[in-house]
Order: C-alpha cells, then sequence, then structure tokens
C-alpha cells in the first residue's frame, strides 16, 4: 500500500507510532507535506534515552504532525517483561525479546487511542528489511483487523527518495527539523525500561568493533567495578517482589535492578549476529542489565522447584514462546495456550535467591530451602551423597541398596544393545 493509495482509500487522517527519532521526524514531515493530518502518538515505555518524554511530542509537532500525544505503557510493558522472566524467552544469541515484547503492548496502546478518534491507518518507521515492521502488522490485525497499515519503508517513492539514513538526516537538516546531531548517528537505538537495541549505521559493519556504542543503561563490564556485589530477589508465584529484602511494584523493580545491574556491566553489550523474521541475518547489539538479574536469579529458583518433566516441558514452551515474540506472534492463540500452560508452573515458583553479580557476570550465592521460604522447592537431604538417615525425618529419605534393583533394571536394554548392536556403528 503505498501513501497515494491510503489517500485515496481512507482519507487524510493518519495516526503514526512515533519515537521522535530519525525515522519518525523524516516520516512525519514527508507525509503532512503529501496532504496527510497526521497525528503522533508515543508510548511512555520508559525509555531510558530520553530524559523527557513529552518532549517527543514537542519534536513530532514541529515535525508537521497535527497532534501529538504521549500514551501510558510502562507498566504494561513491565507486566510483559516478567512473562518473558518467566519463560526465559530469550532468542538467539540470549537477546531476552526486549523490543520484540514490546512491539504488540505499544500497538495495543496506541490502537485504543485512534479507537477514541476514528483514525482508520496507522503508520509506523521500521524498516522493510527488518522484524519490527512484521510485529506491528500482526499486532494490528490481530487487535484491530479494520485498521490499515501503511509502512513507508515499503513504499518505493519513499525508497527512492531515502534509500538510507543518511538520506533522511539530510532532509531533516534541509528542512531544519529537530534530530539529533548527525555526528551521534552512526546507530539506531531502540528503547524501554526492560532494554535497549543498537543496530543499523556503522554496526552493519561487523569488521568494525562494536565497542564505540555508549551503553545507556550501564557499562561495559571491564569498566564495572573491581569488588563484586550480592543481591537477594524474592519471588512470590513467579513475581518479582522484593528487592535486598525491600518490597517494591513491578516498575520499581525494574528501575532498582536496572540500576545495580548496569552499574556491574551485568547485561550491557550483549553481541548477536540473528536471523531476522524475514530471513536475513542482522547484527545486534543489546543491554538489558535489569532482564539479567531478574532473569538469571529465577532460572536459579526455577532449577529448585522443577521436577525433571516439568523443565523438559519448560524448556519446549521456553522456545516456543521466544519465537512467537521474536516474530511478532505474541497475541496468537498458540501464544496464548502457551503461557496458560506456563502460569501453572510459574505459580510454584516462590523462593528466595541471592546471586553475585560482578564484571557483567551473575554467579548463583545462596537460597533459602526451608519450606516457609520455598514452600515447593524439591531439594531436600534425600539429595544429599551423605549419610542423612538421623536427619529430617518429616522427608523421605534414599537408600543407596535401593539403587540395586534399579540398575537390574536399565541393564537389560544396554546389553541387549551391548551383545547384537553395538559393532554395527563406531565404538
Amino acid at each position: 500500500m503505498n501513501w497515494r493509495e491510503v489517500l485515496e482509500i481512507r482519507g487524510p487522517h493518519i495516526g503514526g507510532a512515533v519515537s521522535g527519532g530519525l525515522d519518525s521526524c523524516t516520516i512525519t514531515h514527508w507525509l503532512s507535506e503529501k496532504g496527510f493530518r497526521v497525528e503522533g502518538f508515543t508510548v511512555d515505555l520508559g525509555q531510558p534515552d530520553e530524559e523527557n518524554v513529552g518532549a517527543i511530542a514537542d519534536r513530532m509537532l514541529a515535525c508537521g504532525a497535527e497532534a501529538a500525544h504521549i500514551v501510558s505503557g510502562k507498566e504494561a510493558l513491565v507486566r510483559e517483561g516478567i512473562r518473558v522472566i518467566q519463560a526465559q524467552a530469550r532468542y538467539e544469541g540470549g537477546y531476552w525479546n526486549t523490543t520484540g515484547i514490546a512491539r504488540p503492548v505499544t500497538t495495543k496502546a496506541i490502537l485504543d487511542e485512534m479507537a477514541k478518534r476514528d483514525i482508520p491507518v496507522l503508520f509506523h518507521g521500521a524498516t522493510g528489511r527488518g522484524n519490527d515492521q512484521m510485529r506491528f502488522q500482526l499486532a494490528t490485525n490481530f487487535l484491530a483487523p479494520d485498521v490499515d497499515v501503511y509502512a513507508p519503508w515499503r513504499d518505493n517513492e519513499f525508497l527512492e527518495q531515502f534509500p538510507g539514513r543518511a538520506e533522511m538526516i539530510e532532509y531533516c537538516e534541509s528542512n531544519n527539523l529537530p534530530i539529533r546531531p548527525a555526528k551521534e548517528s552512526r546507530y539506531s537505538t531502540d528503547a524501554n525500561i526492560l532494554g535497549l537495541t543498537h543496530e543499523a549505521g556503522d554496526l552493519e559493519d561487523v569488521g568494525i568493533p562494536p565497542f564505540f556504542v555508549e551503553p545507556g543503561m550501564g557499562v561495559w563490564a571491564w569498566d564495572a567495578p573491581d569488588t563484586p556485589q550480592s543481591v537477594s530477589i524474592r519471588f512470590e508465584e513467579g513475581q518479582p517482589v522484593e528487592f535486598d529484602g525491600v518490597k517494591m511494584d513491578p516498575v520499581a523493580m525494574f528501575e532498582k535492578a536496572n540500576a545495580r545491574g548496569g552499574a556491574h556491566g551485568v547485561g550491557i553489550g550483549l553481541h548477536a549476529i540473528e536471523n531476522r523474521f524475514v530471513g536475513v541475518k542482522s547484527r545486534g547489539i543489546y543491554e538489558a542489565p535489569g532482564m539479567e538479574l531478574l532473569g538469571r536469579a529465577y532460572e536459579y529458583l526455577i532449577q529448585f522447584v522443577y521436577d525433571r518433566r516439568t523443565r523438559e516441558q519448560f524448556d519446549a514452551l521456553s522456545r516456543h514462546l521466544s519465537a512467537q515474540i521474536y516474530e511478532g506472534y505474541w497475541l496468537d492463540l498458540s501464544t496464548h495456550s502457551a503461557l496458560a500452560a506456563l502460569d501453572s508452573m510459574s505459580k510454584l515458583a516462590t523462593g528466595t535467591i541471592t546471586i553475585r553479580l560482578y564484571k557483567g557476570n551473575v554467579y548463583f550465592e545462596t537460597a533459602d530451602v526451608s519450606r516457609s521460604s520455598m514452600p515447593h522447592g524439591l531439594y531436600t537431604s534425600a539429595s544429599s551423597m551423605e549419610d542423612t538417615s538421623g536427619e529430617g525425618a518429616a522427608e523421605p529419605q534414599y537408600d543407596h541398596e535401593s539403587s540395586e534393583g534399579f540398575a537390574q533394571v536399565i541393564q537389560v536394554h544396554a546389553r541387549t544393545v551391548g551383545k547384537r548392536q553395538r559393532g554395527g556403528y563406531a565404538k
């Protein structure tokens, strides 16, 4: 769908998902010059790279928008971020899907506002070679199937005028649009309270080390303090509720975890050459200190709670949900069903885990495995290699001699294979 078709079929009133960056400024001005009545919608996701999110509205107005709105979305994003942690839903290279999970949250918040204003078309500035275009597309289709999506980066006329970032910077500077100076635009950053995604620009040249990226949520690991620091996280039914013994709401929890983790280089500068949904590879540099801190603590907790078969099912759900988020299918039935299964597991994840942070790493330190602290934990004295027959009478004990019968049973298969098949393949 090109801009002429949008104007002819749906009219001049159009809403945009705008972040206030180079793409948003360029597209907003370009569409207003084409005769559109542009309304910009910026969702407040706790962007750490924006000192004043409200200033984005002023930038959009200066770029030709008829109206500009700031929409709340931070609490909703944090709720979904916790579900990502519960699912351990990382994509290739360990990426915590911080941008991927933000897209359905952003789209829903914007569509709700567009519905109040009878705006029939949503535009976005996602590139035609990336994942975000599909995430915006699918989220809109799932949530508001009667709303059309216009993607300038898939419009030939827009592409002819703006084949890359350099042309967009030149356009904005020639029209005195309020973008950041060109010298600061060596790469593109997408930001929210869960993390930062750096890509494009000079990062596309893998011959250049990525260390010119300036972390926005912490420091590179080698710049972190030389002294480790311990952190205690309390989870109740899968929800992080206490940080170092202090009760916190979810947003405050992430803000604290971001600050503490980032200061120690945790989750800063993850490098990934990943497979995009559209079939090409891309290079990303990621920051997610709070997700990494809380996520690693949660992973240590579920090691105590999930039995072997539950863990196998969990790992399958984790892989599935990670791909669903990355590819933009967070709102479909498959995700809904997987989350329902995950919820039954997450409700058992109650306990306190203490971790140690040092130079970008997260180490397990201690866990309170008492029934009062971790009521569903499966780690007991029966797991010990030592003689515990006189301890914990209420706990079932493991008799070493009982393993003899088990060994007799499992040897039948192994010995049969050894006699009849072992010579048929490499020894």
